[in-house]
């Protein structure tokens, strides 16, 4: 055993978010933990490395100094030292051939080139791999690992999942990705209203155990109704029947067959109902003691977006545009078009240029050659990687405040719809999950219907019955959808026509991502393995070069 953590507790602005979360962190074994948005799982893996507090509860450490790496949902990466003092030592990372051999094996070519313009325009997959690169680097005992697979390619992921199996440690995963829990975990953790529940085995095995528990639970609490109702119509009938005996012993004397008078018959007839009635009585405050509860059904979650669909057929184009970050360029002499009503998905490896293309039509990044044609009256709604554009102090209802006062009601049936509670309104944006936040600005979009929806990872941070209906949502939406995405499942879903950078190319597909040639993507990746060889021969050569100076400059 790692650590131990008892009776959790934790309060976020008068919130109980943690109610009681009890947890074993065993050496070499990988554990998910999964719950909806807003359940309390950031929080908690906050509170196993130190850098929140808990409010009640114990933390038992079963060795005095574990080293520790966190990996956070926005692809940058902490080092400690956890003590039992709880005091915390960071440590820093050297460039050294262990480090380039990571970042090399991730796909990064010659990482150690890289300029400050490089590094200062990473992709959000490139820097989740430069963090990797460092963690495994440092080799930690204990690695937390929140949202691991937001905005990292196959090759990132798969890497990832390969070295998860060698590693020598104990390993803390928080993700929405069902495949990469399914790979990955050895046993998974539930947060729900605050309290922890244990499953041994992954993902699969945690829906298949919990969908019987749940019939299980759901059919001893009918049984158990069936019976409390049976006993309520005892009583019920007990009570007529006593009543009726206390009226019979208060009338005149009459003969009866037995010994005793008819007033004593009767009232011994009565007083037998009444312990009867008394016995019953207590076993139905019993079941309300020790009885078994109703199971709670996961809420239902819906999205509809509506959209103006007024204008002409053409939204975007392009012609021979390029953009490059000083010596490093994305992409070249390339055109392409986007028409109104489409579904179009952007693929590509990690630092391709993919968000980069999405802030040029944005209006946030310039071409460097090309032509850019947007229509005039195009109003666009773009939800970014991480929802850093939202203002921290302000609640929801104040975000969305700018719409007429009788669009409150329905700003509150919608957010409840999608799976956010009425308190969310009315709590400071800082004190939201990253899932709460996406489906804050989504509402927004929402109630606003664009013409344009652009999604950069919107997959990232939604619980998994979220992702579902978001799916739905936007195969009906009318409007135009661009998808910036790694996970091929949403673009097989919702994705009809397909753009996809590769080769420092951009090309439109008139087809899904599936029906696009399967001997080709077979190919990218025998060459991306080929690559890989070759960065990691260089990276050791640059080594080597590099030891040699230093011995020539003595």
């Amino acid at each position: 055993m790692l650590l131990s953590f008892k009776n959790i507790k934790k309060d976020f602005d008068n919130v109980e978010v943690l109610k009681d979360i009890n947890l074993d962190i065993k050496k070499n074994k990988i554990l998910g933990i999964v719950g909806r948005n807003g359940a309390g799982k950031s929080t908690l893996v906050d509170i196993i490395f130190g850098l929140s507090e808990k409010d009640e509860g114990k933390i038992l450490f079963h060795q005095p100094e574990i080293k520790a790496a966190y990996l956070r949902q926005n692809g940058s990466y902490e080092l400690n030292i956890l003590c039992k003092t709880n005091s915390r030592k960071d440590k820093d990372i050297a460039l050294n051939h262990s480090m380039l051999k990571y970042t090399s094996e991730l796909g990064l070519e010659k990482f150690y080139t890289w300029d400050n313009i490089r590094l200062d325009n990473l992709s959000g997959g490139e820097r989740t791999k430069v963090s990797l690169a460092n963690i495994w680097n440092f080799k930690p005992q204990l690695l937390i690992l929140d949202e691991p697979t937001n905005n990292m390619d196959f090759k990132g992921v798969n890497w990832l999942l390969s070295e998860l199996k060698k590693i020598n440690g104990s390993v803390i995963i928080i993700s929405h990705d069902r495949y990469f829990l399914d790979k990955a975990v050895d046993e998974i953790l539930e947060i729900e209203d605050g309290k922890s529940i244990i499953f041994e085995g992954n993902y699969s095995f945690y829906k298949e155990e919990k969908e019987r528990r749940f019939k299980s639970q759901f059919n001893q609490y009918k049984k158990e109704q069936n019976y409390r109702e049976k006993i309520q119509e005892d009583i019920k009938n007990l009570k007529n029947w006593s009543q009726k005996a206390h009226r019979e012993s208060t009338k005149k004397p009459i003969v009866a067959e037995n010994k005793m008078g008819g007033k004593e018959y009767f009232r011994a007839k009565a007083k037998k109902r009444d312990i009867q009635i008394k016995s019953k009585i207590k076993k139905l405050e019993k079941l309300k003691v020790d009885g078994v509860e109703k199971p709670k059904e996961d809420k239902k979650i819906y999205f509809e977006f509506n959209a103006n669909t007024k204008g002409g057929k053409r939204l975007l184009e392009f012609k021979n545009i390029s953009k490059a970050f000083g010596s490093n360029v994305l992409f070249n002499n390339s055109s392409f078009y986007i028409n109104r009503g489409e579904k179009i998905g952007i693929f590509g490896e990690n630092g391709t240029g993919k968000s980069t293309l999405i802030k040029i039509i944005i209006g946030e990044e310039k071409l460097n050659n090309g032509e850019m044609w947007i229509s005039d009256s195009l109003e666009i709604a773009y939800l970014s990687q991480n929802v850093i554009d939202l203002d921290s102090e302000i609640t929801p209802l104040e975000l969305i405040g700018e719409l007429p006062r009788d669009n409150m009601g329905k700003v509150r049936t919608m957010l409840f719809n999608m799976g956010l509670s009425n308190r969310i309104l009315d709590t400071k944006i800082k004190y939201l999950s990253f899932g709460e936040k996406m489906k804050v600005k989504l509402a927004g979009f929402i109630l606003k219907n664009y013409p344009l929806i652009i999604l950069d990872e919107p997959e990232n941070h939604i619980d998994l019955p979220s992702r579902e209906q978001l799916e739905e949502a936007l195969i009906n939406y009318e409007g135009t959808v661009i998808i910036v995405s790694h996970d091929r499942y949403m673009m097989e879903k919702v994705c009809n026509k397909m753009i996809v950078i590769e080769n420092k190319m951009i090309k439109r597909y008139e087809k899904n991502i599936k029906d696009i040639n399967l001997m080709e993507s077979h190919n990218s990746l025998t060459n991306d393995e080929l690559k890989s060889k070759l960065m990691v021969i260089e990276n050791k050569i640059a080594e080597v070069l590099g030891k040699l100076s230093m011995i020539a400059n003595k």
